[in-house]
């Protein structure tokens, strides 16, 4: 986890640790410890503040984490297809590089921020709260916050979301649950993406998937999804409009 392997220092909270930075110094000069813990309590001030921040406007956010090609935009870009005209939706995407997906989502017609994070496997709430800035919140009902495709770090910080969607995809395995408990404990919902895979495949049982996931205690639903032929897309935006609603 990020604890130890040093990548949450992001180019969003590098300020904190560099310099003469809040957190350059610790109290013996060396803890690491100390400092890690400072950068987790300053994301979660962030992540606080976002909230507030998307609060005065009205917005609702969602974080979507999964693997890397488990088909978050794909997914992302049905969406915005099936909601145009009824919600007012924007997309943070993060990626360690290019601008790939936003230029797919503002193909769509939707404003998107692109956040390049380099070396960090994982969005933080420092990044997030620079992107926000970047877009007009004055009449958007949804944004999407499109995290880094990573099993392992996104989970471990908040970045202001009002939920958290986990996308485990049918190529992938359906024991994913049980070998990364962090991630999917943070799920408010599980979407089995690429749904229309799962009759041509031999090794991915859903119900299987869904026994993972309730051994880690969790009570997320799991609903299956194609973004390519619309399977599960009608119960995916049903949530999303009960979430606007609130």
């Amino acid at each position: 986890m990020c604890e130890s392997c040093g990548c949450n220092v992001t180019s969003g909270n590098a300020h904190l640790v560099e310099a003469d930075g809040p957190l350059a110094r610790t109290a013996d000069g060396s803890t690491a410890v100390e400092v890690l813990e400072g950068l987790l309590a300053a994301n979660d001030r962030a992540a606080a503040h976002n909230r507030a921040h998307l609060a005065r406007h009205g917005v609702v956010a969602v974080n979507l984490m999964s693997a890397p090609g488990s088909g978050k935009t794909a997914l992302l870009e049905a969406t915005i297809e099936a909601l145009a005209g009824e919600l007012a939706i924007a997309v943070i995407e993060g990626d360690l590089a290019t601008e790939r997906d936003a230029t797919r989502i503002r193909a769509r017609g939707v404003p998107a921020v692109q956040i390049a994070t380099g070396s960090a496997c994982h969005l933080d709430a420092h990044l997030v709260h620079e992107a926000l800035h970047r877009l007009d919140l004055e009449g958007l009902d949804l944004l999407f916050i499109e995290n880094v495709g990573n099993l392992v770090c996104p989970a471990g910080f908040d970045l202001g979301q009002h939920r958290s969607v986990v996308l485990l995809s049918a190529t992938e395995g359906d024991d994913k649950p049980a070998k990364y408990p962090v991630m999917f404990r943070a799920a408010d919902l599980v979407l089995l993406s690429k749904a229309d895979l799962i009759p041509v495949l031999d090794d991915f049982d859903p119900a299987a998937a869904e026994r993972h996931l309730r051994a880690l205690a969790s009570g997320a639903p799991v609903w299956p999804v194609s973004a390519r032929t619309g399977e599960g897309m009608e119960r995916w935006l049903g949530w999303l409009r009960a979430l606007v609603r609130g």
